[in-house]
């Protein structure tokens, strides 16, 4: 037996091993920001020794990458895993030219936003020509009932899981302004669904807002949204119609993907 309980505690260190390095990259994701090995031990509640071990080994070889001041952050390996996995995202292959030609179209801000668990996360991004300041950047993630796109993200789902997701992922924003009850949040979300439109004002940060049309696939499910960051005085302007603007731009961004429009 003896060999068995070897493997069994071999395979578990490596399975906590594997748990405390996710621990580390998912803290500074969360945080969007360097932080030191200490900060990052007592984030994740590891005994600093386990924390610092890895951190050294992850440095090495380059998943890490040490600043001058000691404080940690993503290094060149993720970069390149990045390049490698966006160039096989067939959705924002085929946005890419849409987010351009409605960036022009606008003069806004343009961004494509997915869903991550009970967050929303900034996929891809492109300025317009009149460059609106926005501090949600790519890979930035918000609680999915602080934007238009986080309602848009769950219209599809059934009553039921939409509850239970808004459940989770509720947070007050910082404004103040983000609806919180979660029968009112998800009749939103499928409302926004079937219109094919969302729009929030001022939830996530003062005078900012966004217009948002869901990107559907050929099951309905919404994989991604498009929308345009704007000022909020813009929000029901009518030259251009950004309103419109959008939704043409996620009906052609479905087309170029072969999705059937619902």
């Amino acid at each position: 037996m003896q060999p068995t309980t070897d493997g069994t505690r071999e395979k578990r260190t490596r399975t906590s091993a594997l748990d405390r390095i996710l621990q580390i990259l998912d803290f500074l994701q969360q945080s969007d920001r360097p932080a030191t090995a200490y900060e990052i031990a007592r984030a994740v509640g590891a005994p600093a020794s386990t924390v610092y071990g890895l951190v050294e080994d992850m440095v090495g070889k380059e998943i890490l990458d040490r600043q001058d001041n000691g404080a940690l952050w993503f290094g060149p390996r993720f970069y390149h895993y990045g390049l490698t996995y966006a160039r096989r995202l067939d959705l924002l292959t085929a946005a890419n030219q849409e987010m351009v030609d409605l960036a022009l179209a606008s003069r806004e801000t343009v961004q494509i936003c997915g869903r991550d668990g009970d967050q929303m996360v900034v996929l891809s991004m492109v300025d317009g020509p009149d460059h609106f300041q926005v501090s949600s950047r790519v890979g930035s993630r918000t609680p999915l009932n602080w934007s238009a796109s986080g309602r848009l993200l769950i219209g599809h789902l059934p009553e039921q899981e939409r509850q239970a997701v808004l459940s989770q992922a509720i947070q007050p924003s910082p404004t103040g302004n983000a609806e919180t009850d979660v029968a009112v949040l998800s009749q939103a979300a499928r409302k926004a669904y079937e219109e094919r439109l969302s729009i929030q004002a001022g939830e996530s940060d003062f005078s900012v807002a966004c217009i948002a049309a869901p990107i559907i696939d050929g099951e309905g499910a919404c994989r991604a949204t498009i929308s345009i960051v704007v000022p909020d005085h813009k929000v029901d302007q009518k030259e251009p119609d950004l309103k419109d603007l959008v939704q043409k731009s996620a009906y052609k961004i479905e087309a170029r993907l072969g999705w059937t429009r619902r």
